[in-house]
């Protein structure tokens, strides 16, 4: 199925509410996974934070989904940032008094080995791609604690699940979001907080588009379905992990990456 045909197709699953009236913080939401899970999520009824260090891109879909009646503020952060941080969440309590959902999604990609990268490559990438996330999770754990709990989802990858040649900052970032994941499920457990992780295969964001043509064909060949995921099809798991119908679900590490990880080739 051709990809427009294919969101069109999930675009139109009926809505039924599944986050209605709850407060959702998604980092990342100016492209890409970010957008098309804060687009699924107001379909879904929930008020919406959306940060993103391009401030232009995320007031431009912050107005997109308010147009349409959705609850949306947008927000420019630097997630990697302690101070960025404080000043999202605090932003966002101002607006609407609690945080229900976090969708910690805000990452880069990154290519080569321990010999091909420096060590400003290699901080960038654990800033942007784990530190950030503790750091989101760490000041909205005790806002959920007060609150009597709510849901965490972490967007690894399925470079977090395996070993890949060439680039081993990305890998191992994504192998430490699972790891944080893992860690906070059993910690805040008590708290009534979940947690747990998406694992996407390659999807059609603009991340795609920073890999060399020659690379290309292989990176899709290495599912059975031979392409890449449109970000909608990974957003509805992460909304799957952020309702109230995964209750029994933490800690968890979902593979979404038809087969990558799983030998089926």
């Amino acid at each position: 199925m051709a990809g427009r045909a294919r969101i069109e197709r999930l675009s139109g699953v009926l809505t039924s509410g599944r986050v209605s009236g709850k407060v959702a913080l998604i980092t990342g939401a100016g492209q890409g996974l970010g957008r098309a899970t804060a687009e699924l999520f107001a379909r879904e009824g929930a008020t919406l934070a959306l940060a993103d260090l391009n401030e232009a891109t995320v007031a431009g879909v912050a107005a997109d989904l308010s147009s349409t009646g959705a609850a949306a503020l947008g927000l420019q952060a630097d997630v990697s940032s302690l101070a960025s941080v404080r000043a999202m969440v605090f932003d966002v309590l101002d607006a609407y008094s609690r945080i229900d959902i976090l969708v910690n999604n805000a990452g880069i990609s990154s290519a080569g080995t321990v010999l091909d990268i420096d060590e400003a490559h290699w901080d960038r990438v654990m800033n942007v791609n784990l530190k950030s996330m503790f750091l989101c999770s760490q000041l909205v754990i005790p806002v959920m604690m007060k609150a009597g709990g709510g849901a965490i989802v972490c967007v690894s990858s399925a470079s977090g699940l395996i070993g890949q040649r060439a680039q081993v900052a990305y890998n191992v970032s994504k192998h430490g979001v699972i790891g944080l994941v893992r860690c906070m499920a059993a910690d805040h457990a008590a708290d009534g907080i979940r947690v747990n992780a998406v694992c996407p295969g390659i999807i059609n964001s603009p991340m795609l588009r920073s890999i060399p043509e020659n690379e290309l064909g292989d990176k899709l060949s290495s599912n059975v379905f031979g392409r890449a995921a449109e970000p909608l099809e990974i957003a509805y798991e992460i909304l799957h992990l952020a309702s109230d119908e995964s209750s029994f679900t933490t800690g968890a590490a979902v593979a979404v990456d038809a087969g990558t990880t799983s030998a089926l080739r």
